[in-house]
């Protein structure tokens, strides 16, 4: 839709430029009224006529002008248009990546919760343990089976949005998002001081206001034109017929400006107007911008220093004291909830991992948009 607004604002300055359209009169003078008195009497004639207003110089250019650089925003709100597609797209396919790995995970983790069911159970069996404990590990089973079925439904509403940012059916089916490269794990790759160089430079909601700015300019120079007069050229011929001679004429015409004190002068104070509102959006604009930056950036870049804090740190501080707590709760050293509290701090954090990830990816996503794309 955007691209076509586009498009058609593209075939506007030629229009704006083009003198109006030519007059075409024809007509009849009679003499008297008893009769049809062509040709025998002097005043008898037909008459035509050609007329064209020609607009003030400069009050063409200046429309074509406005025009362009209307057109030329539009452009850059199409532009925007389709980053926020890519960033849409982008946001939802690692929403679902997410969905998809965090199943993963608990499904991995359901065999280790087996696991530790079936220790409490021969502990039970063997009166090394209460029965409690049986329950207790069972309990803690069937959590696991209401997270799963929370991110299945995860999975088929985050499918549908991302059907629908790509244009096709809500019910199409979609294959599970690859998982990502190395180059993908590492944080933003550029300065908070060179993104916010490049949304300067690149952004096309940015563009789009300049291009706004520079038309409410052009609207107020076309305003002040409008000052002085535009003028209307017309040629005649009265065809008398018979032994008289034809008549002809050439007049000019021009409208008097007489009123301007209440129009031409209110025009131009209103367009002065719209271009201060203009360049008080554009600067908004800059500031929502860099706002916007700012904390999309931040976000990145502190989701990928917490991914480093628990792949390096947290993760395997958490495996190692699973281990421990699983072999000293089999050899009776250790309580089952112990045992039972490592396995979930351990599937928390790596899903946690993971929702650093996706908040990375969406950060980096939204800082992408903002700065007019890739380069």
């Amino acid at each position: 839709m955007a691209e076509a607004k586009s498009a058609g604002a593209g075939y506007r300055p030629a229009q704006e430029k083009s003198l109006p359209d030519p007059m075409f009169m024809l007509g009849y003078q009679n003499e008297g009224y008893d009769k049809y008195t062509y040709g025998e009497m002097p005043d008898a004639q037909w008459m035509f006529s050609v007329s064209q207003m020609v607009p003030f110089p400069g009050k063409r250019s200046l429309k074509g002008r406005m025009s362009v650089r209307e057109a030329e925003g539009l452009r850059a709100w199409a532009e925007t248009a389709r980053l926020d597609v890519v960033r849409e797209v982008k946001e939802r396919y690692y929403e679902l990546f997410f969905a998809h790995k965090s199943i993963e995970l608990i499904e991995e983790k359901k065999g280790l919760f087996l696991g530790i069911e079936n220790a409490a159970i021969g502990r039970y069996s063997s009166g090394m343990a209460p029965q409690q404990e049986v329950i207790m590990a069972q309990t803690e089973k069937y959590m696991l089976e209401e997270r799963l079925e929370m991110f299945r439904q995860r999975v088929e509403a985050v499918e549908a949005m991302l059907n629908r940012a790509l244009g096709r059916e809500i019910g199409s089916p979609l294959g599970r998002p690859a998982g990502p490269s190395q180059e993908e794990l590492s944080t933003v790759s550029m300065t908070l001081e060179e993104a916010q160089t490049r949304a300067r430079e690149g952004s096309p909601a940015l563009k789009a206001k300049r291009k706004m700015v520079e038309a409410g300019g052009v609207k107020l120079d076309m305003a002040k034109k409008e000052y002085y007069p535009d003028f209307t050229f017309t040629g005649s011929l009265g065809k008398k017929g018979g032994e008289f001679e034809d008549m002809w004429s050439l007049t000019l015409a021009l409208n008097v400006p007489l009123f301007y004190r209440t129009k031409q002068r209110n025009a131009a104070l209103e367009a002065g107007e719209a271009l201060k509102e203009a360049r008080l959006d554009l600067e908004a604009t800059e500031l929502m911008v860099l706002s916007a930056l700012r904390e999309d950036y931040s976000m990145a870049v502190t989701a990928g220093r917490l991914m480093k804090l628990y792949k390096e740190d947290l993760i395997p501080k958490a495996k190692q004291g699973f281990e421990s707590s699983l072999s000293g709760y089999v050899s009776g050293k250790v309580e089952l909830i112990t045992a039972i509290r490592s396995l979930a701090l351990l599937l928390d954090y790596e899903i946690s991992y993971w929702s650093r990830f996706v908040e990375l990816k969406r950060a980096t996503a939204r800082v992408e948009a903002l700065t007019g794309g890739t380069k």
